[in-house]
């Protein structure tokens, strides 16, 4: 690439989930990323941008192949930071959905989480939408790629069949971030950002359940400032497992058998806590 905002790139470097860091010769450093998803991706941040909100990063240029938004420079997780950001995700979960599966508005469908594909198609209840559209695709996917074996399969098709009673009390749709897994956390001196949504609306303990996926730092932190601010039904702890599965799911679909563990155990740890 020569240029970004019709200036001249000074230098370029890769970044993560296909993005580019590229300092620019007027002084300003930018985050670039091309690709089919950059619409969505897009959309979802504009949705999201709300008041006393988590920070996003800021698109400064949209077309059709290419995104372009603001660089958050790097910085170190703290406890105040951590408390700051499990606040700031509670006001977007209450800024709320039309129903769960909505897509920020003018987007369409068929919307992404990261390399996956994902439906977002408006449903009235939570728990039948989450078997139908967001666990069993992409089990599907696994079983028929040969990357869950038949037996391992029947046990997450055990959670579906009891996902009513496995779901906790019933909840308004919420504003999800949907792809908060902590490498979609950026820690900056100002505090923490989100990055790469996958937007929707859906159940909140779903983006606390995949923060928690892979590592967090503060995590506890996070989720008692969350807490504080929304405090989360009884039981919502022993749900973790129930709403990671769908993004262990997709783990399974786009990086083969080695998430399949992970994925089978979240479903008997689900079973388990009904």
């Amino acid at each position: 690439m020569t240029d970004v905002l019709g200036v001249a790139v000074r230098r370029s470097s890769r970044l993560a989930g296909g993005a580019a860091k590229v300092e620019l010769d007027d002084g300003r450093t930018v985050v670039v990323k091309r690709g089919p998803t950059v619409g969505a991706e897009a959309a979802g941040l504009a949705w999201l941008a709300v008041h006393d909100g988590p920070r996003l990063p800021t698109v400064l240029d949209l077309d059709e192949h290419q995104l372009v938004t603001e660089y958050v420079p790097s910085g170190q997780p703290s406890p105040a930071a951590a408390a700051e950001l499990g606040r700031r995700l509670a006001v977007l979960h209450a800024a709320g959905a039309p129903a769960c599966g909505a897509g920020p508005p003018g987007t369409v469908d068929d919307a992404w989480i990261g390399q996956a594909r994902m439906r977002n198609v408006p449903a009235q209840a939570w728990a039948p939408w989450y078997v139908e559209d967001r666990v069993r695709p992409y089990l599907t996917a696994a079983r028929d790629a040969g990357d869950l074996t038949r037996a391992e399969a029947d046990v997450v098709e055990q959670v579906s069949a009891r996902l009513p009673e496995l779901a906790g009390p019933p909840e308004p749709p919420a504003r999800l971030h949907g792809d908060l897994w902590s490498g979609n956390v950026l820690w900056s001196p100002s505090g923490a950002w989100l990055i790469d949504p996958a937007a929707h609306g859906g159940h909140r303990e779903t983006d606390l359940a995949m923060l928690a996926l892979f590592g967090c730092p503060y995590l506890e932190t996070v989720l008692a400032a969350y807490d504080e601010a929304a405090p989360l039904a009884d039981g919502w702890r022993t749900r973790v497992p129930l709403h990671q599965l769908f993004p262990l799911l997709v783990h399974v679909v786009l990086f083969g058998r080695g998430y399949a563990a992970q994925a089978v155990g979240a479903a008997r740890a689900a079973l388990r806590a009904a």
